[in-house]
């Protein structure tokens, strides 16, 4: 059976899913030659945008700016200082906070990674007329609609779930 016929069975979470599994595995050999992985290409990156806009984040901030969980978040950091790629500090204010910032070899790392990912975004953003075409302005578009909606437990089991039947869903 062909990808696309697959494709056209399959519900969006799997489709979702699938893009995310092939978006992080890109970028994941992209990015290693510069000694990073995906997750922490998205700490650094992230942590990059917000110090250019004059922010030197917590940890917390920058798991909820990213969506990945506060714990990760900690961990990845450390790598990352190890690796003499950010500073991780106590915040004076609040003894419990860790504020982080990009040393000036992360912020080198980090623009060769960023000018990288965005050569694999045009890439895989192509089949929509790339970066910046109206196909891919909605495709954003739709996609932070998506992620805007809060996650809530009640709406996440089904009805055929709770009598004890099984489906396919993704």
């Amino acid at each position: 059976m062909s990808e696309s016929r697959d494709s056209e069975r399959a519900t969006p979470g799997f489709l979702v899913w699938r893009l995310s599994t092939k978006w992080r595995v890109a970028v994941d050999r992209a990015v290693a030659p510069l000694g990073l992985t995906h997750a922490q290409y998205s700490l650094v990156a992230s942590l990059y945008g917000m110090q250019r806009d004059g922010e030197r984040p917590s940890q917390r901030r920058l798991a909820d700016h990213t969506g990945l969980e506060p714990l990760y978040v900690s961990k990845l950091a450390r790598a990352l200082e190890a690796a003499e790629l950010i500073e991780r500090t106590r915040d004076p204010r609040d003894p419990r906070a860790v504020r982080l910032a990009l040393t000036e070899r992360g912020q080198d790392v980090t623009r060769r990674a960023v000018k990288v990912v965005q050569g694999l975004l045009q890439q895989l953003l192509e089949p929509l007329g790339g970066l910046d075409s109206a196909r891919t302005r909605t495709l954003t578009g739709e996609l932070t609609a998506l992620l805007d909606v809060p996650l809530g437990l009640s709406h996440a089991v089904s009805p055929a779930l709770s009598a004890g039947t099984t489906e396919k869903t993704g």
